[in-house]
Order: structure tokens, then sequence, then C-alpha cells
């Protein structure tokens, strides 16, 4: 009974510190799970950030072999014609002691002789003849026919005919022209030409429209509507996600044609395509420089500033 008595407190004293451990044991599992959360996102950052610049490292290797081997094939190239004379002359291999040197026996059978001397030297045989060749004296009274020879023998002394044979002379097939679904703008008209491939654009297809405004700033490089083209090409590549290649068209026309009329619009183009591209810095910088470069811009260029720097969160 008196053993009851004094236990009784104690397992009271005992489960009163278990419930108050069990909370503080419960918050120190929460936050060790937050931290590891974190260290699992770290991780995983760090991961994509090595894999990037593994993929980056493998770019610059892959450039780097091509570089050098275009700079040793230019190389070669230039020097292709000197290289028989500066090539070093190649070594003698070694002579066996047995074996017969005309330097050394001029006048033994089988050395080469000098034309002219065959007459002379009687005993003097020619070097080595080919295996299965017939000897002169069974080949003395074989003499061909002399018109025999003058008639298959060329006459080099005559005009040589460098006219192409006749199966060269036919007519060269005209090349093919482009299909109806692309525009031909080399009608001369640049104003027909550029509405030409504007009713593309109106038209939603922008591949012809691509097609036909790059014909139009080919063939009136210096024509007023060239803004108004590049600005719709960029436009045809961003309709398609082309981004990067619609921000380039966008950045020609704010630069190149800063004065033109489609210039406020193309540097707010220039701006999405950036923030689009994840330059999110660059596209708020040229967001707010279009504020200060074009004060007088349209109310829909001002409206769409603003919608484009709150989606890029630009600072105010």
């Amino acid at each position: 009974m008196l053993r009851r008595l004094f236990l009784a407190p104690a397992l009271a004293v005992s489960g009163l510190a278990l419930a108050a451990a069990c909370p503080a044991a419960a918050q120190d599992a929460s936050e060790f799970v937050v931290r590891l959360n974190r260290l699992e996102n770290q991780s995983r950052q760090m991961s994509g950030q090595i894999e990037s610049l593994q993929y980056e490292n493998r770019q610059l290797k892959e450039q780097l072999r091509k570089f050098q081997e275009d700079v040793e094939f230019r190389f070669q190239e230039s020097k292709g014609g000197q290289r028989p004379a500066t090539a070093s002359p190649a070594a003698k291999p070694h002579k066996r002691s047995d074996a017969f040197d005309p330097s050394q026996n001029p006048d033994a059978p089988g050395a080469p002789q000098a034309l002219g001397n065959a007459q002379a030297s009687g005993a003097a045989t020619p070097a080595q003849p080919p295996r299965g060749a017939a000897t002169p004296n069974a080949t003395a009274g074989l003499t061909a026919p002399r018109g025999a020879i003058e008639d298959a023998t060329p006459d080099y002394a005559a005009p040589v005919d460098l006219r192409p044979p006749a199966r060269a002379a036919a007519p060269v097939p005209a090349a093919p022209r482009p299909s109806a679904s692309v525009a031909a703008t080399g009608s001369g008209d640049a104003k027909a030409d550029y509405e030409a491939a504007y009713a593309y654009v109106l038209q939603r297809q922008y591949e012809q429209a691509e097609m036909s405004l790059r014909q139009f700033i080919q063939s009136h490089p210096r024509d007023a509507l060239v803004p108004d083209a590049t600005y719709w090409l960029g436009e045809s590549y961003l309709q398609r996600n082309r981004t990067r290649e619609a921000a380039e068209q966008f950045l020609k026309v704010s630069t190149d044609y800063a004065r033109s009329r489609k210039a406020p619009d193309a540097m707010l183009k220039l701006g999405a395509s950036l923030n689009a591209l994840g330059a999110r810095e660059q596209a708020c910088a040229t967001l707010a420089e279009l504020e200060r470069k074009f004060p007088q811009a349209s109310s829909n260029v001002r409206q769409g500033v603003d919608r484009e720097q709150k989606r890029a969160r630009c600072a105010a």
C-alpha cells in the first residue's frame, strides 16, 4: 500500500514530462523536415546548374574542335602548293651487302647504259627488260606498216577542238519557279509587294509572310516601308514562338529605324521577347527606356508597357 502511494506521484510527474516533451519533439521533427526539403531543393538546383555547365562546356569544346579543324584545313590549303618543295627527302633504305650496285661496277652486265652508246658497247645488254617482253632479235621483222602508224598517231600540231560534245549543248532546264503558296515580290512596285506580304500577316499565314517580307526587304532595301516590313517579320517569328529571332528583328527596328512609326511598338515587343527569353532585367530596362526615348508614344503602347512591366515584375 505504501509502495503504491510512493509510485503514484512519480508516475504522474513522468507523464507530465512526456506530455511536455511531445510538442517539442514534434516541432523539432517538423523543422527537420523543412530543412531536409530545403536541402533537397538546393541539391536539385545545384544539379541543374551542374548539368547546364556541363552542356555549355561540351558546346564550347565542340566549337573549339571545329575551329581548330577549320584553322588546320585553311593552313594546309594555303601551304598545299609549297608542301612538295618543302618536304624533306625520304631516307634511303639500307642496302644489302650482297646487292648489285651499278655505280660501283658500271661495265658489268645488266648495268644501265646512256642513250646513244648501245651500238658502241655491243656487250652491254638493256637494263632488266620487262618479264615476258620479246627480245629485239625476235621483233626485228615485225615492224608495222608506216601508213598504219601515221594514221594511228594524232596530229599534235593541229589546233585542238574545244567545243563541247552534242549532248552538252542540250538546253538548260529553266529554274523552278516558287510555288503558288509563296508570294513573288519581284514585281518592282514596292508598295504592291509590301501589301502582298502584309496580306499573309492578316491571314495568319506566318511562314508565307516571312518569305514574302524577307524578299521584299532584299528587293527594296531603301524603301520607306522597310521598317514596317522588318517589324512584321519579327511579329511572324513571335507568333511561331521563335522568340530569339523575333527579338533580333524588333531590336533592328528600334535602333536602325528609331524614327519610324513602328519603333515604339518594336521596342515594346522587344521587352516582351526578352522577358519570354528569361532576361527579366534587360526586359525591364528596355521598357523603362521606351518611356524615356518615346515620350509621345500612343496610349496603346503605354498600356502595353504597363502590362509588360507588371508581367516582368519590374521595380517601380
